[in-house]
């Protein structure tokens, strides 16, 4: 077998290494590791096969799900290709817990137990922040994970509702290719290729490419996507990685639909399919990444793992929010009913340079057995923006009965003039699973981060800011068996006001308004959970159900938008809830997937909002928070009925919530249903066709205070899958 060297380290390694040397456990500089260390790593993930998922990288190295004091869940490539969830977005809606907020960005802040997760910024790829507010496709994707609850501990700030983890198709030793093509609804056409070639007893190189048309009445969504990786060292003791990965998007999509009230109940009418935007409008995004990983195994059970990465990423969007004309009611509605379409734009163009550096060990002391896991992260980011770039309105009108009319308007508003955000962030973090017996063990983390931003608004005006903060994670385990895992954990996060740049425009003149409000200190969460994980039916499947309690506590305020009008640092809310997973298999022929958040007790228990006259306006001191349903979650389960035939059905459902800013307003709860049938060809092909919302329900998805996104109508999609 083939040895290679002990090679240099990268910096930040060798700093963190430094700082460990107490600990480690080195390994001779001559031993060599076996080729394959784990299956994953040498034969590729079996992600592709199975719904259920025994193991995650979200909590910084590969562990056990059972391993994990809150709960997971983990959406594999065997689920997103059953669904044919490639739009990131669709994936979150399959995700129990997850609701949206339409309108801020155009592309929707994303909550996760009524949480923000910062407008996207607490997503990740591979366990290193996304950049927000920018499209993404799943076709270079393994699993998606899902962390629930307050890990400030492990990923900084954010994280107060939880953590969105993308796992990207890493190269593997076997020559295996796949190409995938689907026809749908909306003429959309989609094709993909997954090229794994091995190109060596230890090195592989993996491609993944994605292009897609689609306009489904005017709505727009064409994407095209590459993305490249070449691993070598596979399972040695220094192993490689170098990749590279370009998407672009160019989207015209339905903005809003204006609703209509009830006794306070959103009525939808407008067909979910209809686009009365401008064949002018877009929302076009681009991100090119390119990352490096080395990681060093000094042992079976030691390894240190080091990842460089650089992103750019840039988004323009200019769009059309329509509304119906003065006096129209839901009575008056008809297709002649003139629909009035006013301009919104936003730009911005970031890059994004992290350096994280992870170290995992397991070693003995004191008597006890430890398992370390222990990280230094570097991040500096360079943003502009303008989140207000509309131009002048348009007299341009249109009815009811013509949507996609066709109209046009040209774009006279030049040079976007541009707000500047930097950012430089420096985290430090440790945690240590000591085992006080074979059944018992506790875990114990600190986290500290060093955070500093600049603002500069387009008129000059600056900014400045800098954080020092502390992030405790503290949880027990009791694993009886193989089987059974009992849990409780608690673990802090914070929020601070640079997070999704809100405060970067305005002016910042001393005594102005966003100066006060830009250096209020950061807000601050925690979360309680206590819960059981367990393997079924012979170990086919894993079953978790959790108690949790988050907590938002010195609230900055409930939307950026109104943090001008507010004291900050003003409020405090919680949610208490339940959490339930099932994924595997019940017998060998019948597989199911299901996630479940059950929130019966929220509300916002300190608020310095006052009630309106009419009893209407923002939330206030006692009312439930926004965006919040008793019930939200996904059903998936198929069923091979013989040897050619497979069938799947699927179930999404939200019980009724609020939008932000609008206290007497209701979005009713929905259902929607999906199916599938699957024709074995041959042993290199297959034949899928999907149905998605079968029922063509028309429902509010996305909210904001004056409109709302209509759920996606029913779409029929047949793809074809061959294997080489």
């Amino acid at each position: 077998m083939p040895q290679h060297p002990l090679s240099p380290l990268p910096l930040g390694a060798m700093l963190l290494l430094g700082s460990l040397n107490a600990v480690a456990q080195t390994a001779p500089a001559t031993a060599t590791l076996p080729t394959v260390e784990v299956r994953e790593d040498a034969l590729g993930s079996d992600a592709k096969t199975t719904l259920r998922a025994k193991e995650t990288s979200i909590g910084k190295g590969r562990q056990a799900l059972r391993d994990i004091p809150q709960s997971v869940t983990v959406m594999t490539e065997r689920l997103l290709d059953d669904r044919n969830l490639d739009d990131f977005r669709e994936v979150l809606r399959t995700t129990a817990g997850v609701t949206f907020m339409s309108g801020e960005t155009g592309e929707e802040d994303v909550r996760l137990r009524g949480f923000s997760l910062g407008q996207a910024g607490d997503i990740y790829v591979d366990g290193l922040r996304d950049a927000p507010l920018i499209e993404r496709d799943t076709f270079n994707l393994d699993r998606v994970e899902v962390l629930k609850g307050s890990a400030s501990m492990l990923f900084g700030k954010g994280s107060t509702g939880g953590v969105v983890n993308q796992v990207s198709k890493q190269p593997f030793l076997m020559d295996q290719h796949e190409v995938t093509t689907t026809i749908g609804t909306g003429s959309e056409v989609r094709l993909t290729g997954d090229f794994n070639l091995k190109t060596g007893e230890d090195s592989a190189l993996r491609l993944n490419a994605m292009v897609q048309n689609a306009d489904n009445d005017g709505a727009r969504d064409n994407k095209r996507g590459v993305a490249a990786a070449y691993r070598w060292g596979i399972g040695l003791r220094d192993e490689f990685q170098v990749g590279l990965m370009h998407l672009e998007t160019d989207g015209n999509p339905i903005y809003n639909h204006p609703w209509f009230l009830s006794n306070g109940k959103i009525v939808p009418t407008l067909d979910a399919g209809n686009f009365y935007g401008f064949d002018s409008d877009y929302n076009r995004t681009q991100s090119t990444v390119a990352t490096f990983t080395h990681k060093h195994r000094f042992d079976a059970d030691t390894e240190l793992k080091t990842t460089v990465r650089h992103g750019q990423y840039e988004r323009e969007m200019w769009s059309s929010v329509v509304r119906f004309a003065a006096g129209t009611t839901q009575a008056n509605l008809n297709p002649n009913t003139v629909i009035t379409r006013s301009p919104k734009g936003r730009v911005g163009y970031s890059d994004l340079t992290q350096v994280q550096s992870d170290y995992s060990t397991a070693f003995d002391a004191l008597g006890k057995r430890h398992q370390l896991i222990a990280g230094v992260d570097l991040s500096i980011e360079d943003a502009k923006r303008n989140q207000n770039f509309a131009g002048t309105a348009s007299s341009l009108t249109t009815t009811v009965g013509t949507p996609n009319n066709g109209d046009w308007r040209l774009d006279t508003r030049g040079v976007p003039p541009l707000n500047r955000f930097d950012a430089k962030g420096l985290g430090l973090y440790a945690q240590d699973t000591m085992a006080l017996t074979d059944t018992v063990k506790l875990i114990g983390g600190l986290r500290f981060d060093h955070f500093t931003a600049s603002y500069r608004d387009n008129s000059g005006n600056t900014f400045d800011m800098s954080e020092n903060l502390w992030s405790p994670r503290v949880g027990v385990l009791y694993q009886p068996s193989a089987t059974a895992s009992y849990y409780a954990s608690f673990g802090t996060s914070y929020n601070t006001s640079g997070d999704t740049y809100q405060f970067a425009t305005g002016t910042f003149a001393p005594g102005g308004t966003n100066a006060k409000n830009a250096n209020t200190p950061p807000e601050k969460s925690r979360n309680f959970e206590i819960g059981a994980k367990y393997e079924l039916f012979d170990q086919r499947a894993s079953v978790g159900v959790a108690l949790f309690q988050a907590e938002k506590y010195n609230e900055r305020n409930t939307d950026p938008d109104t943090a001008a009008t507010q004291q900050l640092l003003s409020g405090k809310r919680y949610a208490r809830g339940m959490e339930f997973n099932l994924a595997g298999r019940i017998t060998p022929e019948w597989e199911i997937f299901y996630n479940h958040t059950w929130i019966p007790d929220a509300k916002i228990t300190r608020s310095n909002q006052v009630l309106a006259a009419n009893g209407g306006g923002s939330q206030v001191q006692g009312d439930r928070p926004a965006l919040t349903p008793k019930h939200s979650g996904s059903l998936w389960t198929t069923y091979r009925l013989n040897p050619k035939w497979r069938f799947g059905a699927g179930l999404n459902f939200r019980s009724k919530q609020n939008p932000e800013g609008a206290r007497t307003t209701v979005a009713a709860g929905f259902s929607t249903i999906d199916a599938m049938a699957e024709y074995t060809l041959s042993d290199s092909s297959l034949l899928k066709l999907n149905i998605t919302n079968l029922t063509d329900k028309l429902y509010a998805d996305g909210l904001y205070r004056g409109f709302y996104q209509p759920g996606a109508p029913r779409k029929v999609q047949l793809t074809l899958t061959t294997l080489f």
